[in-house]
């Protein structure tokens, strides 16, 4: 006789920072009974972009739980004073955390948990109208049951179509590190995209192109080399008072708003485009330093041949074309979501909007009951830059947890703001 399977409160489905937050935070609640499925066999997050000295670009108190819980166990603080790091990090004064630091905070976190399991990969989930369960299928035979989904697959790394099925060794910058020796064996490298993490390898591959010997350009559509906009009344737009704002506008006005905001999140540091600057005029004292930054140029097409890519690049501004060349070629050209291939089987019950992406509740749900599915991110054009921000996971928990017990455990604010958003 077959056991019955076990029944949870929810399944989270994916493991970045958002639902290892929620699994944090839901760990000491006895009411709710979730587990979390992920196909990696540890927590990873970003490892080809550790590079030596890069950080997080929010402070440490965006960690997985502290905005909810200050005195939880699980908070970045408790990681620093167990890896006996506590003071070094005082003394040190800054509030950014490394890259690589806030990994190993997450794999901390991760390794005290009961609910996660990983090395386990959903394919599959339906749902039974009768006892109103989600039953999630996993590439081992193993089964899972709940009322209630959390999806935290995060966002894919985005191929630009011009250099889709080309061959050769191009890659995206979630691979660098790996790839790093390989890149800089040949001639020359490009670089296309201008975002924190572009800046990053160029400033990185610029400190040793006198050692090295290869040309190296930095390709990026936008006009110019934006800096992260990180004033104080601007960071009140990652605030419960933007979402409401921003949730209840029409839709068209939000899809507007989500091009404009980009360089809200997605710009550079403003000390690494200085750093970038100083260090061109150092290498430019002996000479000539062979690089190129160009601005205001699209990547419209590519081809590969003989162990070179050729770029067809498009300057907006002139409106002209022009190629170049080059041997390596990094992509840091972000990421993008793509509804998962498991979903399919319940895509009736998902709300979609009018271009086609999902319809986020102000509550974070995306199916029709209002209360069944919860998405982790990927809400820009619902939720704004609240969206990705990690000091707002904890939040977008908090309210999602509300959710889940029907009544509040974790106090979620309200309004945090001195401006007015609404007329």
């Amino acid at each position: 006789m077959t056991a019955p399977l076990e029944t949870h409160d929810f399944i989270g489905i994916g493991l970045g920072p958002f639902n290892l937050g929620l699994a944090c935070l839901t760990e000491p609640i006895a009411e709710l009974n979730g587990v979390f499925l992920e196909s990696k066999p540890d927590f990873e997050w970003h490892s080809g972009m550790f590079l030596d000295g890069a950080h997080l670009q929010t402070p440490f108190m965006s960690d997985l739980v502290t905005l909810a819980d200050p005195t939880s166990p699980y908070s970045f603080l408790n990681y620093l004073k167990e890896s006996g790091r506590l003071y070094a990090f005082y003394i040190r004064e800054n509030f950014y955390p490394l890259r690589v630091e806030y990994n190993d905070y997450c794999r901390w976190a991760a390794a005290k948990l009961s609910s996660i399991r990983f090395s386990t990969t959903v394919t599959e989930v339906t749902y039974d109208e009768g006892t109103g369960l989600y039953t999630a299928l996993t590439e081992s035979g193993a089964t899972y049951r709940a009322p209630h989904l959390v999806l935290g697959t995060g966002t894919p790394p985005h191929i630009p179509e011009a250099v889709q099925g080309l061959g050769g060794d191009a890659i995206h910058n979630s691979r660098y590190v790996q790839h790093k020796q390989e890149l800089q064996r040949k001639k020359s490298i490009t670089l296309v995209g201008s975002g924190q993490s572009a800046a990053e390898i160029y400033y990185d591959l610029l400190s040793e192109i006198d050692v090295h010997g290869y040309r190296l350009n930095w390709v990026t559509r936008s006009p110019r080399f934006f800096p992260l906009e990180y004033t104080k009344l601007t960071l009140e737009m990652t605030s419960p008072d933007y979402i409401d704002y921003f949730h209840a506008l029409p839709e068209a006005t939000r899809y507007s708003l989500e091009e404009k905001q980009k360089g809200l999140f997605k710009g550079i540091d403003g000390e690494l485009i200085d750093s970038i600057f100083d260090l061109l005029y150092q290498k430019g004292l002996g000479g000539p330093v062979p690089t190129r930054l160009l601005t205001n140029s699209a990547l419209r097409s590519a081809r590969y041949e003989d162990g070179t890519y050729t770029l067809g690049l498009h300057q907006a501004e002139q409106d002209k074309a022009y190629e170049i060349e080059t041997e390596g070629l990094i992509l840091a050209t972000g990421y993008k979501y793509a509804a998962p291939a498991f979903l399919e089987p319940v895509k009736d019950r998902i709300r979609l909007d009018g271009r086609g992406r999902y319809d986020v509740a102000r509550n974070y749900s995306i199916d029709t009951t209002g209360r069944g599915i919860f998405l982790q991110n990927a809400g820009v054009h619902t939720h704004s830059i609240t969206s990705p921000d990690l000091g707002m996971g904890a939040y977008r928990n908090s309210y999602i947890i509300g959710e889940l017990l029907g009544t509040e455990y974790y106090p979620v604010e309200k309004t945090i703001a001195f401006q007015e958003f609404a007329a």
